[in-house]
């Protein structure tokens, strides 16, 4: 078992209750015990990337106006709580074959040049190395790792982008056609984190 310090747990769904990677994150949760956990509920209208912001993010840091760094608030927080994170813990369904605009928006928030990475001569590099992340996955038909999965693939990519490349992806895909079990199973890899 994990001995984690901070835990940044983010929640995706929409449904509160009956949500099956909400179900799996809290028993992954309770499994690594956590000293400190931070969570962000995106089942809440989030903001997403305006003009507005992207002005102000290209806006080098100490020339921002104060306006600028109002619209800059929330992405600075949430960065603020990814960089304390030991250990990230993302519950997410998958909606229409990839992730849920809520949690694109949290991640366009936080995948942030100069913050979580930055280009070098050969290329982006993450600055978030040396952490844990597992991405807890439901779905009622897409089958995690197939051709029509572009949400796997997808968050292991964008969490390398920033840094993160200790990764587990526990699952309990095609609930609609496998039923309950694929949960029972899911909760069984857990206990053995």
């Amino acid at each position: 078992m994990t001995h984690a310090r901070n835990i940044l747990r983010i929640d995706a769904s929409a449904r509160k209750a009956g949500s099956s990677s909400r179900r799996l994150t809290g028993a992954l949760i309770d499994r690594l015990a956590p000293t400190n956990i931070v969570t962000r509920d995106l089942s809440e209208p989030r903001p997403f990337v305006t003009e507005n912001w992207v002005g102000a993010n290209f806006t080098v840091e100490e020339e921002r106006t104060e306006d600028q760094k109002a619209v800059l608030a929330l992405s600075d927080s949430l960065v603020a709580e990814l960089l304390a994170a030991d250990i990230l813990v993302i519950g997410t369904p998958i909606y229409n074959f990839a992730i849920p605009a809520a949690l694109k928006a949290w991640i366009d928030m936080v995948a942030r040049a100069r913050k979580t990475f930055h280009y070098t001569e050969n290329g982006p590099e993450g600055l978030l190395t040396g952490k844990k992340a597992y991405v807890l996955v439901a779905s009622s038909g897409t089958e995690i790792g197939s051709e029509i999965d572009f949400a796997t693939g997808y968050l292991r990519h964008v969490l390398a982008f920033v840094g993160i490349t200790d990764v587990t992806f526990i699952a309990a895909d095609q609930q609609m056609m496998k039923g309950e079990a694929v949960v029972e199973v899911a909760l069984q890899e857990i206990a053995i984190v």
